[in-house]
């Protein structure tokens, strides 16, 4: 069974490197699917995220990395995955994902959303949040692999 975790991962923090890890042991392949988003000015490129994704997930043999535009759902479609893998942290996060959950298989009855929890130290953890505390100058490197933390700097 193919999962498909989609995401902006900018940048990639170690929430969701535990939604992804989690997510191999569950899945036969998982492929973060990195989403480009006209709507958005990210900090990092889209080959940069990918390479970021890269260097920390070398170890996991049954993923894959890749990038997307348009619907996820057409994504998933053209990769003949199965799943959508979302990463859950408080509940407003729940109602969110629900709704997009209702509107995929709307889309595309074939799909199943599959939420995990994220682990409890991770709960409060946001690309948004670790943003915003390396441009103040805070560290950040107990918020995402140390690869992403020298970037930020």
């Amino acid at each position: 069974m193919i999962a498909v975790y989609p995401g902006s991962f900018d940048p990639i923090t170690l929430g969701h490197l535990d939604v992804i890890e989690r997510g191999c042991r569950l899945f036969e392949q998982v492929i973060v699917a990195v989403l480009i988003n006209p709507l958005k000015t990210p900090l990092f490129t889209v080959q940069q995220r990918i390479e970021q994704i890269r260097c920390c997930t070398q170890h996991l043999t049954n993923l894959e990395i890749d990038s997307f535009d348009g619907l996820t759902v057409t994504y998933v479609k053209n990769r003949q995955a199965q799943v959508l893998l979302r990463g859950l942290r408080v509940l407003s996060d729940f109602e969110y994902e629900l709704q997009m959950a209702h509107t995929n298989k709307s889309l595309l009855p074939q799909i199943e959303t599959v939420f995990l929890a994220t682990s409890n130290e991770y709960s409060f953890l946001s690309s948004s949040l670790v943003k915003e505390i390396a441009k103040l100058g805070g560290p950040v490197s107990h918020l995402v692999p140390k690869n992403v933390a020298l970037d930020l700097e």
